[in-house]
């Protein structure tokens, strides 16, 4: 025993001191105390693997929050993953070509209010939730712009199935835990005729059998609004005079560290062909001069602002415009 114990710590020396160029002490520190609040565990080996990681994505939050920036980043649960690692367990890796050219949401020529937020206005937005390690965003912002749209009809928020659609929408071009789209989704629920509770049919995180019961449906959808592509104008138009709207947009790797201010980027697209994440714009405003919506995402409520972000607005920003759609629920 005392022989195992020299040998793990004569390794934990090898690796400390193999670190030493690289990570410093004061580094370490904080990876620990990163590992605490986020009840993080690992083996030595992996310890170390992660904690290079953690110092170069904390550098690089640094960097960023040193220089003349809109929004700021911050360390969160993803903070030992790599972008890459980040990417295939979040985000949607089965190619997603999301827009129809021309959409059938009719605009009206406003005006419309400076600032629109869904939360403000009553019970109509559901708790952010947590989609865990499947690319399952779509079905996130599918059931929180149905929730809020049910809600807005009737005054009666539900919880509706995530797990449901992972599960069950294949066959509208949907792929699980690999990826999917809102508009897609909501035409599944149209045609299915129905989505489950989320209490009757609970989030799993991971792909199933499909196992829809009819008799237990709890949202309808009676028709599918797509917004035109690219018209960021009937977006605002759509959440100022009726409801939340779903869009996608391109995540990349400083999006991950987000933590406040308003999301821009000059290294995302802004084509349909490049999204890989599908969130629900809940209303827009300015943040310190800048437009920008206000989104709910589905990372928890630890990440961004209490699981919400901004995203400058007016500039189809990582190609937000390029997607966007809503539910017209059957109540």
């Amino acid at each position: 025993m005392a022989f195992l114990s020299v040998a793990l710590l004569i390794l934990v020396g090898l690796h400390t001191a193999s670190l030493s160029p690289l990570v410093s002490t004061e580094e370490q520190f904080q990876f620990k105390f990163w590992m605490s609040q986020f009840n993080k565990q690992y083996e030595l080996e992996e310890y170390y693997h992660r904690l290079q990681i953690f110092t170069e994505n904390k550098r690089k939050i640094d960097h960023h929050n040193a220089g003349n920036h809109k929004f700021r980043m911050g360390l969160n649960q993803f903070s030992d993953m790599t972008f890459s690692e980040f990417r295939k367990s979040f985000l949607l890796t089965e190619p997603q070509n999301c827009s129809a050219t021309k959409g059938n949401h009719l605009s009206s020529r406003g005006p419309y209010p400076d600032s629109v937020d869904w939360r403000k206005k009553g019970d109509f937005v559901t708790p952010v939730k947590n989609q865990g390690p499947c690319g399952s965003c779509w079905t996130f912002s599918t059931t929180g712009c149905l929730e809020s749209v049910i809600a807005i009809a009737t005054k009666k928020l539900p919880l509706l199935s995530e797990q449901q659609l992972v599960d069950c929408a294949q066959a509208f071009n949907n792929h699980g835990c690999s990826g999917g789209l809102p508009s897609q989704a909501f035409e599944y629920i149209k045609y299915n005729k129905g989505l489950m509770s989320e209490a009757d049919y609970p989030y799993e995180a991971m792909n199933g059998s499909c196992k829809f019961k009819p008799e237990k449906a709890a949202a309808f959808v009676k028709e599918v609004v797509n917004i035109t592509k690219y018209d960021e104008m009937g977006m605002v138009d759509a959440v100022a005079r009726f409801n939340p709207v779903s869009f996608a947009y391109e995540v990349t790797s400083d999006f991950m560290h987000y933590r406040d201010g308003v999301y821009s980027s000059t290294e995302c697209h802004n084509t349909t062909d490049k999204v890989n994440h599908a969130v629900l714009a809940v209303g827009y405003g300015e943040e310190n001069g800048t437009p920008c919506w206000i989104v709910k995402n589905s990372w928890g409520k630890y990440w961004g602002i209490n699981g919400y972000f901004y995203i400058e607005r007016g500039k189809n920003m990582c190609g937000l415009a390029g997607c966007s759609s809503y539910p017209i629920p059957l109540v």
